[in-house]
């Protein structure tokens, strides 16, 4: 028997329910927010995310599914989605109009890494960027929205922050880490050990624990911002306290990618196991620049749907649409006739074959219908139907043409 690939799962009811119900209820949020919906391709050159995501990165190293196509082009399926819509920001010369630019996307993105509970090798990804505007209120506001969303699923969080500064103070705090790392290097792990040399910020997030405990002495960040980083992070900050937000500051948060600078943050659970982040993003000012466009500020997020699927409340579903039948055979095409109509208004469910009026309404209340319309050789004759409200219990017998 053919299954699914490792590290692939299908979505199907009533997790399909959920799933939809995530995405609409984010996306509804986001256009209130001014975002305007955008799909980028599966597909893209593989230099487009080792620019991008960088060279030194697990992502880019390790987890890619990358091939050679069939015209000789270095591939790969997206990891995440930032890099795609930067491409498509600058392709579209919107680097070039000025002004602030919002999309919202969703879909699916591939990783090939060790599946475990809520992380699969294809996991689907909800998020928002938002260009041109360089403003610290913008992050704030990007937090907002994500705190929006995830209060309208009825999911619960903690917000960790952090700043990973700027040009004019990363390089004095790169300098000052690595002397630490070189100090503490042959506690580290491998991994921990390489990065040292290609991304020293990176050693931060190891979830090893004896590296982590080596880390403590580490020097952070936000003792070395500059002036405008650092009035920056305190606006956040603030904004934060002024809202009642929920907020730890975490010097040691440096996000996956590297194209981050400044703000980053992270919405975590206590809900979904060790590998507690449902969200993050930040802000990614050189990222347009450095794939070829115009200097352009930027700041995005995104969301693991398959992190939160599992938290996600739904409203309570109550009964919904019409459920029609027959009882002789000849009144198919009337229910045919009649259920085209109603769809216009609601849902409708069809039974074709020859049933007795009690396997109807059994049908009727397994599929949670509130109507079920049924058509016997009396109402045939008549040129009506019967119809049963399955909440209020009401029965009645209505005219087709009237129905």
């Amino acid at each position: 028997m053919i299954q699914a690939l490792r590290g692939m799962k299908d979505i199907i009811p009533p997790e399909s329910e959920r799933f939809l119900y995530l995405l609409k209820t984010a996306g509804e949020i986001a256009r209130r927010y001014g975002y305007d919906y955008i799909e980028t391709p599966l597909l893209e050159e593989t230099a487009l995310f080792k620019r991008s995501v960088g060279e030194s990165s697990d992502i880019v190293g390790k987890e890619m599914y990358q091939f050679i196509d069939k015209g000789g082009h270095d591939v790969c399926l997206r990891p995440e989605g930032t890099a795609g819509v930067v491409r498509m920001f600058i392709q579209n010369k919107l680097d070039r109009k000025g002004g602030v630019h919002r999309f919202y996307y969703h879909g699916p993105m591939f990783r090939y890494e060790r599946p475990q509970k809520g992380r699969l090798r294809e996991f689907h990804q909800f998020g928002c960027e938002s260009f041109g505007e360089e403003s610290v209120y913008e992050d704030f506001t990007i937090i907002l929205m994500i705190k929006d969303i995830f209060d309208a699923l009825g999911i619960g969080y903690t917000i960790k922050i952090n700043s990973l500064g700027c040009p004019e103070c990363m390089p004095g705090y790169r300098e000052s880490l690595v002397s630490h790392l070189n100090d503490i290097r042959d506690g580290l792990c491998e991994d921990c050990q390489r990065r040292i040399e290609t991304n020293p910020i990176r050693v931060l997030d190891c979830k090893v624990e004896s590296c982590q405990a080596l880390l403590k002495e580490a020097p952070v960040i936000t003792d070395k911002l500059c002036e405008i980083c650092d009035r920056d992070f305190r606006t956040l900050v603030r904004l934060l306290e002024a809202h009642a937000l929920p907020y730890e500051l975490d010097p040691k948060l440096v996000r996956g990618l590297d194209y981050y600078t400044r703000t980053a943050f992270e919405f975590v659970s206590d809900e979904v196991g060790a590998q507690s982040a449902i969200a993050g993003g930040g802000r990614y000012n050189r990222l347009v620049e450095f794939l070829g466009g115009k200097p352009t500020p930027a700041v995005g997020f995104a969301l693991g749907v398959e992190r939160i699927l599992d938290l996600v409340k739904m409203p309570e579903a109550g009964r919904q649409g019409i459920y029609l039948g027959v009882m002789v055979p000849e009144a198919l095409d009337t229910v045919i006739d009649l259920a085209h109509r109603k769809r216009k208004e609601t849902k409708v469910f069809t039974e074709y074959a020859k049933r007795s009026l009690k396997a109807h309404l059994k049908a009727a209340d397994r599929l949670r219908a509130r109507y079920c319309g049924v058509i016997g050789e009396d109402e045939m004759k008549a040129g009506e139907i019967w119809v049963k409200d399955l909440e209020t219990k009401e029965e009645k017998r209505i005219a087709v043409d009237l129905f």
